[in-house]
């Protein structure tokens, strides 16, 4: 009995090791099928959060864009399109928004959701999502998109109304923004403050896991609502897994070994290994990644705080004379292998309505030198010198900016800061000029004319500069009322025109979006708000 039960181990001890060999084998087969419905990027800057209503960063809307939907999207050109609302109307006063809603959009499976594991999205749910956002409890950062609602109510399930203190035309580009996300009510009450790490949306990817700082898997959601122009249902990976490592170059040699599908974005630590001077994909990589690029939203531009004591700062001789002091262009060229657009216009980038290239400084270092050699003249300083604060990230540019108009006979004093901290004291007027950059929350220049508003002064809202104009205040408010386009921009051009003329700033470049590839992913496009959206992404 003995000798017959140790056969009948050794017998099932060799077909186990069969079995796991047989696994493995199946294992590495099926490994590469798989890996071509799984879309792998790596996010350098980490996320905060899954929560929508705090989602205030490239990289948290980017997550949070793969989980939520709201009323309307963007597509790629920018253009506002139906999502969760099948349409809308808005009243001849401009000021009520009526939205129907689609009636086969389903939540992720959640057990709360009873037997089914889901529900359909109705209008109920938006009436709960926004109130969720501007409840003073919850302290959300996006709440500040409903400043101007008045109201809104669920008319019945599938009819949301939105009614505003004032027309203001941009407001339906508002809504495309995550903060507007619909979440739902039963399960953002059982998690709680914990559900920016277990979150139920209903975009076309679900949530299956978060190691912080490590690892962020998604899955497809197979009940997604969105089909393609085939009919066929998106999206169309099986996955998408995002790692976080924290250091640009470990992230470019992942991407060229192949172990990620994307690269989003310039870094100098690699900008000479993969572009040619003029901007092109250098040959020893042009087999095996694709690079597409085009406009970015964002201008990238030094400020001044307009009530530093500091004469040089209050004197617009000398603001002029940085603008006037250093050659764009070249800057451009050096520092960024020409991805990007000289700012030799105003603060509002190429892309929006309201956009002038005239209004602006081109490069004139003569006319630098006469409007620096006038401040000594008439203020009696013999040697001018500005303190110009700014992060690691763009020490390079201060620096060539500071060598360029040390030939005008002004001195520049670079300091560093970290992000945050930076951030703090440019809010709080404890640095005289500083960088910064300005992205677009949603399409309509009118937020970034908000910048100028002297009811906006910083730490309470954006107006860093702490400018004031009676003039351009009026101007501001006037373009709330005009519904038409195309009237709107002369007076966001006329906007930028008053503001550029007091040189209160100094544009720097319009930044472009680049992203970079492998050769088998299909479908990623790009947008001018380098939004990432993968429900189109294949991998061959």
């Amino acid at each position: 009995m003995t000798e017959n039960h140790n056969i009948h181990l050794k017998a099932l001890k060799i077909l186990s090791v069969f079995i796991i060999f047989l696994n493995v084998s199946c294992t590495d087969k099926e490994s590469k099928e798989i890996d071509t419905l799984v879309f792998r990027y790596n996010e350098y800057a980490n996320i905060n959060t899954l929560d929508p209503a705090f989602s205030r960063t490239l990289q948290d809307n980017s997550v949070c864009n793969q989980i939520f939907n709201g009323l309307v999207q963007l597509d790629s050109a920018l253009n506002i399109l139906p999502c969760i609302s099948k349409n809308w109307t808005i009243s001849d006063d401009g000021k009520t928004y009526q939205f129907s809603l689609r009636n086969d959009v389903y939540f992720h499976k959640h057990p709360l959701f009873g037997k089914d594991s889901t529900r359909t999205v109705v209008a109920d749910d938006f009436e709960f999502s926004l109130n969720r956002l501007r409840h003073e409890k919850l302290a959300a950062p996006g709440s500040w998109v409903l400043n101007k609602v008045e109201d809104f109510k669920a008319i019945n399930d599938t009819l949301f109304q939105i009614t505003l203190k004032q027309p203001f035309p941009a407001f339906i580009g508002l809504l495309t923004m995550k903060y507007c996300s619909v979440v739902p009510k039963e399960i953002v009450a059982h998690y709680g403050t914990e559900f920016r790490s277990q979150p139920i949306g209903t975009g076309p990817f679900k949530f299956k896991r978060w190691e912080e700082n490590i690892k962020l898997v998604f899955r497809r959601n197979e009940h997604y609502f969105e089909n393609d122009k085939n009919g066929k249902q998106l999206p169309y990976l099986e996955a998408v897994a995002i790692t976080f490592l924290p250091d640009k170059q470990s992230e470019f040699l992942q991407f060229i070994q192949g172990n990620l599908d994307f690269l989003n974005s310039l870094d100098a630590s690699y900008k000479d290994e993969l572009l040619t001077a003029d901007g092109r994909l250098r040959d020893s990589y042009s087999k095996t990644v694709n690079m597409i690029r085009g406009p970015y939203l964002n201008t990238e531009y030094l400020g001044f705080y307009l009530d530093s004591e500091t004469p040089e700062i209050q004197s617009e001789l000398i603001r002029k004379a940085i603008n006037y002091g250093f050659d764009r262009k070249k800057m451009m060229i050096y520092l960024r292998n020409g991805i990007g657009n000289p700012a030799n216009g105003g603060f509002i980038p190429i892309g929006l309505a309201g956009y002038d290239k005239s209004i602006g400084y081109t490069y004139q270092p003569e006319k630098a030198k006469q409007l620096v050699n006038q401040f000594k003249k008439e203020s009696g300083i013999n040697n001018p010198e500005i303190n110009l604060t700014t992060t690691s990230n763009y020490l390079s540019f201060c620096e060539f900016i500071q060598r360029e108009l040390e030939k005008t006979g002004l001195t520049i004093h670079v300091d560093v800061m970290p992000e945050a901290t930076l951030r703090s004291a440019r809010s709080n007027g404890k640095v005289d000029m500083f960088r910064s950059s300005w992205i677009a929350d949603y399409l309509d220049a009118e937020n970034y004319l908000s910048i100028f508003y002297s009811k906006n002064f910083a730490p309470n809202g954006s107006n860093y500069f702490h400018y004031k104009s009676d003039e351009v205040d009026s101007l501001y408010n006037k373009a709330f009322t005009i519904t038409n386009i195309e009237k709107r921009k002369i007076l966001y051009t006329k906007i930028d025109s008053l503001a550029m003329d007091k040189a209160i700033m100094v544009p720097l470049y319009y930044d472009e979006v680049v992203r970079f590839t492998r050769k088998n992913v299909k479908g990623l496009g790009i947008n001018p708000i380098n939004m990432l959206d993968l429900k189109r992404v294949k991998k061959n």
